[in-house]
């Protein structure tokens, strides 16, 4: 397996890979997500044409078999804003890491510090002082927990996140099952740069 950083005209390439990644890998709990191609095409749109825009690809040989994002959190001010209303972040100063996905055959083998390193080193080249991401809360009662579950929160507080109080978005998709999208809270880590 290599890493790559991907900027440019070639992470425009690479997003409809990436969408199906993030189709593929976000059916899974907690994001339960039923998506389509058509509405992964408008959500990574942003990305298309921002020259601060990262994609960190996980290949497999030729296959990109996990991905992370991230850009500018100011890029998402229509979808975040309102999360941190109160809060003070000066959201010019934080560069949001959008998503992780990797294939489950992947996991364990270190990909998601080297995507976090990746996006960090590549916010700080950018003179960003903040880096935040958002995660799904679906409650401890939700019932599609798979027994054994195990949140990511040990490895987000061991590189330095931490929740951010009060700083829950609310963004809508279609869960599995699901026949319209609807609004599901997220909440906001953040860490000095």
């Amino acid at each position: 397996m290599r890493v790559a950083v991907v900027t440019g005209e070639a992470l425009e390439r690479a997003l409809d890979d990436v969408a199906r990644l993030r189709i593929e890998v976000f059916r899974a709990y907690p994001y339960l997500y039923g998506g389509d191609f058509a509405y992964e095409r408008r959500y990574l749109e942003p990305y298309r044409g921002n020259s601060e825009a990262i994609v960190v690809g996980a290949f497999d040989g030729p296959r990109l078999v996990g991905a992370a994002t991230g850009m500018p959190l100011s890029a998402h001010a229509d979808d975040f804003s309102a999360a941190f209303e109160g809060s003070g972040v000066d959201l010019s100063a934080v560069f949001y890491c959008a998503e992780s996905v990797l294939l489950p055959e992947y996991r364990g083998r270190g990909m998601g510090h080297a995507f976090f390193e990746a996006r960090e080193a590549h916010a700080r080249a950018l003179g960003y002082g903040m880096s935040a991401f958002c995660a799904v809360d679906r409650g401890n009662q939700h019932p599609a927990k798979p027994e054994g579950y195990r949140s990511l929160d040990a490895f987000w507080l061991g590189r330095g996140y931490q929740p951010l109080e009060g700083a829950i978005a609310q963004f809508g998709w279609r869960d599995i099952g699901e026949a319209e999208e609807s609004l599901k809270p997220l909440q906001f880590w953040m860490r000095a740069l």
